[in-house]
């Protein structure tokens, strides 16, 4: 699916005009929609397995042979599914259907990746759905390849480290409605702190 242009001013004053569109019902109740950063899922960094470590393990040897061999290459790939709940107040009077999600990772405030979840999701008044977003990057690209730096990022996103950073997802829903996909007016910043 083509990224989607910013809502026009135009349009955005055509769909104000109209009482009780339905359009504004559904961008009203995207807008009560809470968004939260829930859990990493099938990390895995340069053959370190993140669930391992979270599961109680620890920066061996062998895993820092591995980043350290990474590094040395200058090529550290990360790969993680990054879990985005989406819970709709039981208060809202409508569904909110969600069509896609525009989405840049920062890890400690430094900008990563960028994409787009394509999956169309309907959440009812009270309910809240899981939005798998499945991540690949290179970590020395954007953080270098000193090996003790790395160390210290691979034991923040395995949630074993003691110095505390933040995995943030700045994002921008579209829904669909009666005009076709329409994408949300602003950017929601999403944050989760690891580590620490």
């Amino acid at each position: 699916m083509p990224r989607l242009a910013p809502l026009s001013v135009v349009v955005l004053g055509a769909l104000l005009a109209v009482p009780g569109c339905t359009t504004l019902q559904q961008i009203a109740a995207l807008q009560e929609v809470d968004f939260e950063l829930d859990r990493l899922s099938n990390g895995l960094v340069a053959g370190v397995d993140l669930d391992r470590l979270r599961d109680g393990g620890s920066l061996g040897a062998a895993d820092l042979a591995r980043l350290g061999t990474a590094a040395a290459r200058g090529e550290v790939p990360l790969s993680f599914v990054l879990h985005v709940g989406a819970e709709n107040p039981a208060d809202n009077p409508v569904a909110a259907q969600l069509v896609s999600l525009d989405w840049t990772l920062f890890l400690d405030d430094t900008e990563t990746i960028s994409g787009v979840y394509n999956d169309e999701r309907q959440i009812p008044p009270g309910g809240a759905v899981d939005l798998p977003i499945a991540m690949e990057l290179d970590l020395a690209r954007f953080f270098g390849s000193n090996v003790r730096d790395l160390a210290t990022l691979v034991g923040n996103l395995a949630g074993v480290s003691s110095q505390r950073q933040t995995i943030r997802l700045d994002a921008r829903p579209s829904i669909n409605t009666q005009f076709g996909p329409i994408q949300y007016p602003g950017t929601i910043s999403i944050e989760f702190p690891v580590g620490g």
